[in-house]
């Protein structure tokens, strides 16, 4: 199961983080924001995407959203989302609990500096209904992400 992937990801690489499950559905910025109190651009909402043939994530604030151009130049191909099928296989993660941890592939990850305007944001944890709270320094530490800016 997807959110276990998460837990044991972290029990290993920072025990002292803990998943967080949610009564109601957080699979959405908005409803991930009203669930954990914060305002939507301290959700981390994680996109996964081709460039070309390569398969990456990028790790951007709530309601930012991508730019084609800047996307573009940093890696040199055009952004395509990846189905929900295929998500789901790359990262064993359902779409809206969608995040860098506990991955099924090494698939590499970016964060985009939209995410440094906090110091705590709140990505998925691998299930719907789950998350974690975590500095976008110790995430992209963790996950060996690269910072970009990629979005509008």
């Amino acid at each position: 199961m997807s959110i276990e992937s998460v837990r044991t990801y972290f029990a290993s690489k920072s025990p002292d983080i803990t998943v967080i499950e949610t009564e109601k559905s957080s699979a959405t910025v908005a409803l991930a924001a009203e669930a954990h109190g914060v305002e939507p651009d301290q959700i981390a909402k994680t996109i996964c995407l081709r460039a070309g043939e390569a398969v990456l994530l990028v790790v951007t604030a709530g309601t930012r959203r991508l730019d084609n151009k800047k996307f573009r130049e940093q890696f040199q191909a055009k952004p395509r989302m990846l189905d929900a099928e295929e998500v789901v296989a790359v990262t064993s993660h359902p779409v809206g609990g969608v995040c860098p941890f506990g991955l099924a592939t090494d698939v590499p990850v970016y964060c985009d500096v939209s995410l440094k305007n906090y110091q705590e944001v709140v990505p998925a944890a691998g299930a719907t209904n789950a998350a974690v709270r975590i500095s976008p320094d110790l995430m992209a530490s963790l996950t060996n992400a690269q910072w970009v800016d990629v979005c509008q």
